[in-house]
């Protein structure tokens, strides 16, 4: 069974198409118009294994805001229909990127109930031209679409860049972890027996 997801989300704000395959070698195509945004996915993607279309436009001349949260909804409600029933699947995964001074930790549950605790330095500023708290807001999106339980902490960093970095890095490997296919899984990983 293949698992793979194509969204399409239009608004007033954005319009968005992408898609997504969750077993795939890490390949990604990215236009969002924002481009610290494309270079934060293209490493999701290939530190993920995931292959990942993006293309994005949205109502730049406000600011970032709407395409970033926007993107971060369609990839959450991808991940949440590429997983499906979740059937054999791990669930679980947790994952700790260094990134020069900067450390992040991620643990995620891919449980079907969106919960987010974002606990790093970062306040306000910003990368390029990037806002550093629309990072924040993608996980949101993300959190809030794909059913996942999302813990990420920095317990130190100083450069904004190498922050938000590991931050995605992280995801991207905890998100591997938890949605890879594990043979001892019969059904889903749950006492309930659903997720």
């Amino acid at each position: 069974m293949k698992r793979e997801a194509e969204i399409v989300r239009e608004t007033r704000e954005t319009q968005i198409k992408l898609k997504l395959n969750i077993d795939g070698t890490g390949t990604s195509q990215i236009n969002t118009g924002v481009g610290f945004l494309d270079h934060m996915l293209e490493l999701f993607a290939k530190h993920g294994f995931f292959d990942l279309e993006v293309n994005a436009t949205g109502d730049l001349h406000v600011d970032d805001h709407h395409t970033v949260e926007d993107v971060g909804i369609c990839l959450g409600e991808a991940i949440k229909e590429a997983v499906g029933d979740k059937v054999g699947m791990r669930r679980f995964g947790s994952f700790v990127v260094p990134m020069y001074e900067a450390l992040a930790r991620v643990d995620l549950d891919v449980c079907g109930r969106p919960y987010f605790h974002y606990n790093t330095p970062l306040s306000y500023g910003k990368v390029g031209t990037f806002d550093i708290e629309l990072a924040e807001e993608f996980f949101h999106g993300f959190v809030n679409h794909s059913g996942t339980t999302l813990h990420i902490n920095v317990p130190y960093g100083t450069n904004r860049h190498h922050i938000i970095e590991a931050i995605f890095k992280a995801v991207a490997k905890a998100l591997d972890i938890s949605t890879s296919i594990d043979p001892r899984v019969s059904g889903v990983l749950s006492t309930k027996g659903t997720l």
